[in-house]
């Protein structure tokens, strides 16, 4: 099963992607683990990506791209995998589709966690406070909330448009969240 998560921040994907990768078998696969992983590791990427965020900047599609073919050209992604977090863009989108059809392969689910905004900020105050961020402020989740929607829409639109965007309520315990998106994808 090849599959992507999206939502907004704190929608719960990563907490999803987890518990929907167990159930399927395959790896969930987060782009900043896996930059994390190249930078501890030294690859060539990693080193690249440490001084590109060194520098403050911005990390290309050309490179996230690269790091994200070689994660799933990885034994453990024969058998599928959940991403996370990648594609971001639509040019990310493209490089996926031609990575996907050299292989044969396409995404057979996208999965997009709906959420009620005001009351995924209020849980984002909550974990700020508990976890002592300072930085993340209410306008400043408000933002990054802004930010994903004007980014992601369009590729929202372009899975919908393929049929294989599939939303599912993200609000709720966690353990409802993973039923209604487990009974989505059975």
């Amino acid at each position: 099963m090849r599959l992507l998560i999206l939502g907004p921040p704190g929608a719960g994907k990563g907490t999803q992607a987890a518990r929907i990768a167990e159930h399927f078998g395959i790896p969930a696969i987060s782009t900043g683990d896996i930059f994390r992983a190249n930078i501890k590791n030294e690859t060539e990427l990693g080193l690249q990506v440490k001084s590109i965020l060194a520098s403050g900047g911005f990390v290309s599609d050309e490179v996230t791209n690269a790091i994200v073919a070689d994660r799933l050209a990885q034994d453990d992604c024969q058998a599928g995998f959940l991403l996370d977090g990648y594609p971001r863009t639509l040019p990310q989108v493209a490089a996926l589709d031609e990575l996907l059809a050299s292989k044969g392969q396409t995404l057979e689910h996208v999965l997009e966690l709906t959420v009620d905004e005001d009351a995924v900020v209020q849980r984002l105050l909550k974990r700020a406070a508990v976890e002592g961020r300072a930085d993340d402020t209410e306008d400043v989740i408000r933002e990054r909330m802004a930010i994903y929607h004007r980014e992601t829409k369009p590729l929202s639109d372009t899975f919908r448009e393929r049929g294989v965007l599939v939303e599912v309520d993200g609000m709720g315990e966690v353990d409802e969240v993973t039923e209604r998106v487990l009974a989505t994808l059975a």
